[in-house]
This record gives structure tokens, C-alpha cells and sequence, in this order.
């Protein structure tokens, strides 16, 4: 016979285990910032938002990385949908079941907290605060309608100063941010690209840069909306119909589309100059016309 309270007993123990387990996994706040300082201080270099600021918020607004934005959507900063085209993730906040961004990984929603606060006219006079000036970075997020909490500005001052996220800040360099600014531009064949970082899209690239992502698939005679491979070239204007190299020998399995992209010629046009080949992947040895 089965003994009725042995399997009550056993159920609990079951699911206490899994939500011990589960609570096991959880971010401890000095966690957080070894894992995600890197990013913030990225964004400074780029962006010039005070690294210390962008922690601050990301731990006040994910709970140290734990809440379910954060978990399920890579969505470290609360941002909303506010006309958001990507993935979507719903919640409850000022109001039920609101919309919210859903990112692929981390650094894009740290990259877009960036964009976000340099995007909207209202957070534009918190660029005039020196870099190192947080309290006034704290204090200008509520002012420019950032948080509805009256009390957001002493939250974010608080983390910063129990936690020294002050220190990152000296670590920008103005000169590093300029270089950084001059280099994410290069030039091949007249045209400006820059090189796709780990796990990133057309999509979060056109975002960063200000493009349609339509108009970026173009250029690359692309529409990919998946991972790129890191290092890829990505093309930020229209591609050549020609270049200055005549002829092109075929690596093993290396394609049409790739030859495009590494001579910055316009697909359509090498096409058009090797009719007897197609977008397949090509033998080694293969003789192709680039103009």
C-alpha cells in the first residue's frame, strides 16, 4: 500500500529542491559587475555615457541581472517598446502587460540603452555633465523622465558609491574616444564598412549606425537576418560595379557573394561578367571576372 503522506512529503522535497536550485543560479550584485562592467565601459569609450551610471542602472532595473527581462530577454535597462521593430517581451510595469525590447544578448541591450539615451532631445543635455560627474547623470535621468520613481536619482547614487562603480569612469580617455570614433569607419574599394563584432546582426548594426536595415541588406547584397561571422566585412554604403583588380582565382567552396563583399563589387555585377557560374560554392582554381 501506498504510503500517501511519504509521497506528499517527497513532492515538496522535489520542488523545494528545484526552486533551491533555481535561486542557486542567481547573479550576487558583485557577480554582476565583474560580468558586465566591461560592457558598460565599452559603451563610455563609444558613447561617452559614465560607465558607473550605466551599471548603476542596470543593476537597479534588472535586480542584478535576475529579473525576468533580464533572464528571458536580454533586457537589461527596462527599455520599452516605444516603436521597436525586433522581438517583443510583455510585462507588467506602470501599466499591465507592456511591451518591452527582447535582445539577442546583452551587449545589444547595453549598446541600446546608449543609443536610447542619445537618440530622444530630452537626455541631450546630459552630455554637457563631465564624465565623472554621476550625481548629475543620476539626477538628469529622473529630471529627463527616465524613471517615475522620485527617489531613482538616490538609488542610482547609492549603488555607484557602495559598490566604487566610480572607479570605471577613470577609465575613460578622450582621446581614446575620438580615435575609436575616426576607426569605426574603414575604407575599401571608396567604400565605408565596418567589421561585425561576436554575435551581431544586420539589424543591431543598422540600429547602432542610424541605418534601415533594408538599406543595409542591400549594400551587402544580403538579407540575412541571423548572426554574422565575426570579422565579416559590413558594407555601410552602396557597393562598386567594379574595382581595381581585374581577376579573382577561387578559393574551395568560397562563393560569388563572398568574392562581393571581400572586393567590394556588387554582386548582380559579377554575375553579369561570369555567366556560366552562379552564387553556388566554387572549386578551387576557378577563374572569376571583377571587371
Amino acid at each position: 500500500m501506498i504510503d500517501k503522506s511519504k509521497t506528499k512529503f517527497l513532492v515538496f522535497l522535489f520542488f523545494a529542491l528545484i526552486a533551491f536550485s533555481s535561486k542557486g543560479q542567481e547573479l550576487t550584485r558583485k557577480e554582476y559587475i565583474k560580468k558586465y562592467a566591461p560592457l558598460a565601459v565599452k559603451q563610455m569609450q563609444l558613447h561617452q555615457i559614465p560607465a558607473s551610471i550605466t551599471i548603476a542602472q542596470g543593476i537597479l532595473e534588472s535586480g542584478d541581472g535576475n529579473s525576468r527581462l533580464a533572464v528571458k530577454a536580454n533586457n537589461h535597462f527596462g527599455i520599452k517598446c516605444h516603436g521597436w521593430e525586433g522581438k517583443k517581451i510583455y510585462a507588467d510595469d506602470d501599466k499591465k502587460n507592456e511591451c518591452f525590447r527582447n535582445y539577442n544578448n546583452a551587449l545589444a541591450s547595453f549598446r541600446d540603452h546608449s543609443l536610447f539615451l542619445k537618440k530622444y532631445d530630452r537626455y541631450s543635455f546630459l552630455f554637457d555633465f563631465k564624465i565623472n560627474d554621476y550625481k548629475s547623470w543620476a539626477k538628469g535621468l529622473k529630471k529627463a523622465g527616465y524613471a517615475t520613481n522620485e527617489k531613482y536619482p538616490e538609488k542610482l547614487i547609492k549603488i555607484i558609491e557602495e559598490n566604487f562603480l566610480y572607479k570605471y569612469d577613470s577609465q575613460y580617455d578622450k582621446d581614446h574616444f575620438i580615435a575609436q570614433k575616426r576607426s569605426t569607419y574603414m575604407h575599401f574599394n571608396n567604400i565605408k564598412y565596418v567589421l561585425a563584432e561576436k554575435r551581431e546582426t544586420y539589424g543591431q548594426i543598422a540600429q547602432e549606425l542610424n541605418l534601415k536595415l533594408v538599406r543595409l541588406q542591400k549594400y551587402n547584397d544580403s538579407e540575412n537576418t541571423k548572426f554574422l561571422e565575426e570579422g565579416s566585412i559590413v558594407f555601410i554604403q552602396p557597393k562598386k560595379s567594379r574595382c581595381k583588380a581585374r581577376l579573382h582565382i577561387s578559393k574551395n567552396n568560397e562563393t560569388l557573394y563572398k568574392i562581393s563583399q571581400k572586393y567590394g563589387v556588387k554582386l548582380k555585377k559579377l554575375l553579369l561578367r561570369n555567366p556560366n557560374l552562379t552564387n553556388e560554392k566554387l572549386k578551387k582554381g576557378i577563374k572569376v571576372i571583377l571587371r
